[in-house]
């Protein structure tokens, strides 16, 4: 029975965890499915390889608004699709490789692994493995629904639609979370008739009100969004074909035909494949591990010393950029035992690189007139992007930056962009969130550029009606 100083279940962001203090010690890295995990494989980066392209597709119809005439000639899907993936391939297969050719430490389980103890596993060929030290970073997977047709080849989900032969003339795209408007935004930007299907009425449900209604309104402009449908099945016409079945909420059925049906209605952590019940763990009831602010795992409410769990499968975010946090903090742990650290999330940030794209920050609207802080005492403040001279060379009409504050400290409680490169405007807020800069001295403490479109985040900042005190910046 092998045993290892340190025994890792994920190679994504578990991946980083293997540092020089490991290279005299027993390492065992363990993934079942692809190396280097969803992010690099089937997640963000290939999605935004696709994203870019898409938008450039897009151009010649935001052009003509403008007085441009440009043309969009061709599409090559296979292109695209194949220079997106030579380069992730090999970068998945480089690091498998080194970890299991190079790492003289590191034993790679290529297999799928269940916990019979908190400290011990068993592979799926029977291989008993035991470790001082465990680190779950089992990730997350797509889900299907449980209706028919969901095996037939037309059905993908985001871990298969990229990979497709040549580019579908109709899409039909079940969800209305991130992953459906980021496709939706793929789709249509290269030229495929989309037809958006979500189950509720709103998109981006998660977000605050006012920019889910306003993205649904810039989706609707853009491509086919049906709301208040429920998926029955999906039918194979013998032609290649398929037509997804709806439920309208009304008695009706919704019919649309398509090439594919891109199931986009969310993600699962992989709680329910590692033997959790087996180990102990206490499991939420979003069905991730329970973890204390140190991420140790809990076993009846106390937490197992040396015994962590990161990502997808130990927080409800399903971000990159907090697994990586996360992975940092618990390679200290690790590391520095008798120095234990805790995570900080305060001012997790999230973008949906759809078109239009989507950045937030911090509450809600609704939210923040639900918390500790006074109704009384939350002031917003909402800036159209056309307001700002860049806004008027772009013709735009869609985009906004929303602000909500605590009128009384000028604290800045949230903020949600809609619009071009939300993605990047949204930085500044996340850092004043982060840092606990009051607004006036976000507003009037460093110069803002003038005329570049953060001047719409300037002029937001300045239309929060918060108390400024005596000694802010003027």
């Amino acid at each position: 029975m092998p045993h290892y100083d340190l025994a890792i279940i994920g190679s994504g962001s578990g991946n980083s965890l293997i540092t020089p203090f490991w290279d005299d010690k027993r390492v065992a890295l363990i993934d079942g499915g692809v190396f280097g995990g969803t992010c690099i494989n089937v997640g963000c980066i290939p999605t935004k390889m696709f994203v870019y392209p898409a938008g450039l597709a897009a151009v010649p119809a935001e052009a003509s608004r403008l007085g441009v005439q440009l043309t969009l000639d061709k599409v090559r899907w296979t292109g695209i699709r194949d220079r997106i993936f030579g380069r992730i391939d090999a970068i998945s297969e480089d690091g498998r490789r080194y970890r299991a050719e190079e790492s003289t430490n590191v034993d790679l389980y290529q297999e799928v692994v269940r916990f019979t103890g908190p400290r011990s596993l068993r592979t799926e060929t029977g291989t008993e493995i035991t470790a001082e030290r465990v680190v779950v970073a089992a990730g997350s997977r797509a889900v299907l629904p449980d209706v028919p047709g969901m095996d037939l080849p037309q059905v993908h989900t985001s871990d298969t639609v990229m990979r497709i032969g040549s580019l579908p003339r109709r899409v039909v795209v079940v969800g209305g979370g991130y992953i459906a408007a980021e496709f939706s935004g793929i789709f249509h930007g290269f030229g495929s008739e989309v037809t958006q299907v979500n189950r509720s009425q709103r998109l981006l449900r998660s977000n605050d009100e006012e920019i889910s209604r306003r993205f649904a309104e810039a989706a609707a402009r853009r491509w086919t969004l049906k709301l208040g449908c429920s998926l029955l099945s999906v039918e194979d016409n013998a032609d290649g074909s398929v037509t997804a079945v709806f439920d309208d909420g009304e008695g009706k059925q919704l019919r649309p035909e398509a090439d594919i049906v891109l199931m986009a209605t969310g993600r699962v952590p992989n709680t329910d494949r590692i033997g959790a019940d087996a180990a102990g763990f206490d499991v939420t009831d979003e069905g991730t591990l329970s973890v204390d602010s140190r991420l140790r795992i809990l076993s009846g409410g106390s937490p197992l010393e040396g015994v962590y769990a990161l990502g997808d499968i130990a927080n409800r975010y399903q971000l990159k950029h907090v697994a990586n946090r996360e992975a940092r903090v618990v390679s200290h742990n690790l590391e520095h035992p008798t120095r234990l650290r805790g995570i900080d999330y305060t001012g997790v940030p999230f973008a949906v690189f759809s078109n239009p794209q989507v950045a937030s920050v911090g509450l809600t609207e609704e939210e923040a007139r639900q918390g500790p802080a006074k109704d009384t005492d939350i002031v917003v403040a909402v800036q159209e992007y056309g307001s700002t001279a860049y806004g008027w060379a772009m013709e735009d009409s869609e985009g906004i930056v929303k602000l909500i504050a605590e009128k009384s400290t000028g604290r800045l409680l949230g903020a949600h962009i809609v619009g071009h490169e939300a993605s990047i405007l949204i930085q500044p807020l996340v850092q004043a969130i982060a840092l606990s800069t009051p607004v006036p001295t976000l507003a009037r403490g460093p110069y803002w550029i003038h005329p570049a479109l953060t001047e719409v985040v300037e002029n937001a900042l300045l239309a929060l009606e918060v108390d400024r005190p005596a000694d802010a910046p003027l």
